[in-house]
């Protein structure tokens, strides 16, 4: 079921108590999240109605009265509560977990977990909500453990042997972030596995040329360390 949460205030109020599911978010934190440094004379009744609006549109959008008592109150704030709740954000997170505890001794596994955890993926994170403090360092860090997941995901399944059929996914990716160089080194790598050598050269000269004109670098050790080993034809990268 896909609810739609009318108003940036209340996507905020949500996002935020999503992001911990079963804790109480104070009332202070979630007056910042909504108004940042000038908050309403009135800014708790202001925030309670938020909220009394927002059980409202829970109920009524999702056919479910009881969705009402999902936020709960307390003295100190309100919580997100219900044992059959379930947020991507946190599924994502541990899922990424299980994976890095895994080590080195089971990339099938490991690769399974993360490709369940990026699958969670529907566009970015948080989106239209206010951005204010707490849902724009939750996107910081989410994106950053996204990217580092997507890192890992692919280092396993080249380990797999798997280059043909992650080639199409590099390649958005590569489109997607035209400066991450692991990105570009994983995919020059599948070019070549896939027996594309000028691909994958093609592909590095431009990566050299962009970052060169753009940000005045030169590519970094690993990535200019995986052309010169498709240079060679190091048996190494097979």
């Amino acid at each position: 079921m896909f609810l739609r949460i009318p108003g940036e205030k209340l996507r905020s109020v949500i996002a935020v108590l999503a992001l911990s599911p079963g804790r109480t978010v104070s009332r202070h934190v979630l007056i910042d999240e909504l108004w940042g440094e000038t908050p309403p004379r009135n800014a708790e009744n202001s925030l309670h109605g938020h909220i009394a609006r927002l059980r409202r549109v829970l109920a009524a959008g999702s056919g479910k009265p009881e969705l009402r008592d999902v936020i709960a109150t307390s003295p100190s704030g309100y919580a997100l509560i219900g044992t059959d709740i379930e947020v991507d954000a946190v599924r994502f997170t541990e899922l990424v977990r299980r994976a890095e505890s895994l080590g080195d001794g089971r990339p099938a596994e490991a690769a399974a977990l993360l490709t369940e955890a990026t699958t969670l993926w529907r566009g970015p994170a948080l989106v239209d909500t206010g951005q204010g403090d707490t849902c724009r360092m939750a996107f910081s860090r989410l994106q950053q453990t996204r990217i580092t997941a997507a890192e890992k995901l692919f280092d396993l399944r080249l380990r797999l042997g798997q280059h043909l059929s992650i080639l199409s996914e590099l390649e958005h990716l590569h489109a997607m972030y035209p400066f991450h160089e692991r990105f570009c080194a994983q995919l020059i790598t599948a070019l070549y596995r896939s027996g594309r050598q000028a691909d994958a050269l093609d592909a590095y000269s431009q990566m050299s040329e962009r970052l060169s004109h753009s940000l005045g670098l030169d590519p970094g050790r690993d990535l200019q360390s995986t052309f010169y080993g498709i240079l060679r034809q190091d048996p190494a990268l097979l």
